[in-house]
């Protein structure tokens, strides 16, 4: 069964064709405006009433799909969710990250305190808090950190900057 209309059923059938498996299965659509019924080949929807045994049961096989597909991207976005940046660092646990959320409320004060700061956190140690500041503060590389020779350096700029050069 095909949730949709013409079009949906269509596409489908074309996919069971590439297939080979067009005459292997029997398919129908139940488009969801007017609940009509749709087989392979006929132009007009099955002459049908929204009471009829056969559609409600086809409406609880589409609804119950519906169901389990909703629930099954509930799961996956809450997965996703409970799943922090923080779990990237080595030698964070869960019992840790969430430590440290609760600690700091948040990941962008994570990112903002200190290696000092995070040490400070519950189950946090000096190595550890210095392993998750520099998570979030990679070392720059050596031509960043020792420039080309034809930038001036930041506090220059900022300088030049606030004096009008």
């Amino acid at each position: 069964m095909i949730d949709g209309g013409k079009g949906q059923l269509s596409a489908v059938m074309e996919a069971l064709r590439e297939l080979n498996l067009q005459d292997d299965l029997v398919v129908c659509s139940l488009a969801k405006q007017r609940e009509e019924v749709f087989v392979p080949g006929a132009k007009q929807p099955l002459e049908s009433e929204p009471d009829q045994l056969g559609v409600a049961l086809l409406r609880r096989l589409r609804d119950e799909a519906h169901r389990f597909a909703v629930s099954f991207h509930r799961q996956q976005r809450g997965e996703r969710m409970k799943r922090s940046r923080l779990s990237d660092i080595s030698g964070l646990g869960p019992k840790r990250v969430r430590d440290l959320l609760a600690h700091f409320r948040s990941i962008d004060a994570i990112q903002l305190a200190s290696p000092e700061a995070i040490a400070q956190a519950p189950g946090m140690g000096r190595a550890l808090a210095r392993q998750v500041w520099e998570y979030f503060h990679p070392p720059l590389d050596q031509d960043e950190e020792l420039g080309d020779g034809n930038q001036e350096p930041a506090a220059d700029v900022l300088s030049a900057a606030m004096s009008g050069r």
